[in-house]
């Protein structure tokens, strides 16, 4: 493991679990000394017209020391570790910044542990008045390595993992009486002074965020949003790791590559069952409202979409996925890898995206007749380079990029509208009930109908793109 300045990580966990987690085994094996006890007041305020919350800044006071600016969400360039802290603002602090947010009122226990790490326990309650949330984080800090093993000793049996939302977020929204924002969504954006390297960890913690933050909504099933953004992120962080192999590699990459496939291999059904029921199922109900064969042909539908979250859900609250979170952080925080070239950013990006362009554009100007495989293979090097153009267009900027990546997305629509097609095709053949050949024949005449439209549509689109003048390119 490469050598790394200390850091510091924050957990969260239940209120309830916080009595038992300094006697906790992975704890009692590394104890060094005593721990100690003691009150913590910590107070958060604002401007009166908060601006400073608008900017993602809150000021921050402890009692007993100098009062701080914080980050209450971190700016969009800034390199990101979803466990790290709240970080202290350059910017001086305001003079008007008096109007209180919320204080956290409770006890921090301070516990020396083996290879130099302290390990301190935050219990209480944020409050504002009558309005109160309870709040226990678990903060280590000492060297990367240890810090990170021990993280990871704790999370594989306890429930621990990077907070959504830091302290100074959730007391703003408990004054707010909304829910704290996202540290991290979309796609990240990369700053020209990112070396290679610190771009490979810009993109692993920005994205690591975004995959925490959604996973809860996927997990409770309620809303087919948390499943697709998910996917999304997902997609994003495998294309990047695999777009950055020339320059950053390692076991630990691989490894983390290959656990985000089996995350993958679980969000994917739940996605497939979500698109089905919501556009070709939804229009063979209006279509046909009332046959019975249809609705038998949903109602297999549904319930297996519900195995599906039930599958996704049960590996999202289990140790595996925790595991993968920290092991992200870890990535972010440690380097785990091998440096094997050290262009610019800039460089490197023009290099790869004038591959993956020539890559698709070796398929022609017509590919709506395309074999199937072909056409299959096609789109999905049209979504890998839409992610690394994505990824990669803030370096020459998104206005100049625009054009181009607007034409790409109208091909990589109409192209997944087919496959959209195909998997519907694939989904329903083996769904059983009353009359179920007979709905799945109509289900299948239906989508390929609708494949045939989505084809076409995307060869128009394809010609389009072609005609586009890669952002990359241009002087």
């Amino acid at each position: 493991m490469n050598t790394q300045p200390p850091i510091t990580w924050e957990a969260a966990l239940d209120p309830a679990l916080a009595p038992r987690l300094l006697r906790h085994p992975a704890i009692a094996a590394r104890r060094a000394g005593p721990t100690r006890s003691a009150p913590l007041l910590l107070e958060w305020r604002d401007t009166a017209d908060g601006t400073l919350g608008e900017a993602g800044l809150a000021v921050e006071q402890p009692r007993g020391a100098p009062a701080r600016l914080v980050h209450a969400i971190p700016p969009a360039t800034a390199l990101l570790c979803p466990a790290s802290p709240a970080a202290v603002a350059e910017a001086g602090l305001p003079d008007d910044a008096d109007t209180l947010l919320a204080a956290f009122l409770g006890r921090r226990a301070t516990l020396p542990l083996a290879d130099g790490v302290e390990a301190r326990l935050l219990r209480g309650a944020l409050r504002l008045g009558d309005a109160e949330r309870p709040v226990a984080r678990l903060v280590l800090a000492g060297p990367a390595d240890a810090v990170a093993a021990t993280m990871r000793d704790l999370a594989a049996s306890l429930p621990l993992l990077p907070p959504l939302a830091g302290l100074a977020e959730e007391a703003r929204a408990l004054a707010a009486g909304t829910t704290p924002r996202p540290s991290r969504l979309g796609a990240p954006l990369l700053d020209h002074d990112l070396s290679v390297e610190d771009s490979v960890r810009h993109v692993i913690g920005h994205l690591a965020a975004v995959l925490a933050w959604h996973a809860p909504i996927a997990r409770a099933g309620q809303h087919p949003s948390g499943v697709h953004q998910m996917r999304v992120a997902l997609r994003r962080l495998r294309s990047a790791l695999r777009a950055f192999r020339p320059a950053v590699d390692g076991p630990a990459l691989r490894d983390a590559d290959r656990r985000l496939k089996a995350l993958a291999s679980l969000l994917g059904p739940a996605r497939d069952w979500d698109v089905f029921l919501g556009g070709l199922g939804a229009e063979l109900a209006a279509a046909l409202p009332g046959e019975a064969r249809i609705t038998a042909l949903l109602d297999a539908a549904r319930a297996r979409r519900d195995l599906a979250y039930a599958r996704l859900a049960e590996h999202l609250a289990g140790p595996a996925f925790r595991l993968l979170l920290w092991d992200l952080c870890a990535l972010v925080a440690c380097r785990l890898w091998d440096v094997r070239r050290d262009d610019t950013i800039e460089d490197f990006a023009a290099g790869l995206l004038a591959k993956r362009w020539r890559r698709i554009t070796a398929a022609g100007p017509a590919i709506e007749d395309l074999p199937d495989a072909e056409f299959h293979a096609l789109r999905l090097d049209c979504k890998r380079l839409r992610y690394v153009a994505e990824l990669f267009a803030p370096l020459w900027g998104r206005k100049r990029a625009r054009r181009f990546l607007d034409r790409l997305a109208a091909v990589q629509e109409q192209m997944g509208l087919a496959n959209d097609a195909a998997v519907a095709r694939a989904l329903v053949a083996p769904l059983e009930g009353p009359g179920g050949s007979w709905a799945a024949g109509v289900a299948e005449g239906w989508v390929l109908a609708r494949s045939r439209r989505s084809r076409a549509r995307a060869g128009k689109a394809w010609e389009a793109l072609l005609d586009a003048e890669p952002f990359w390119n241009q002087e």
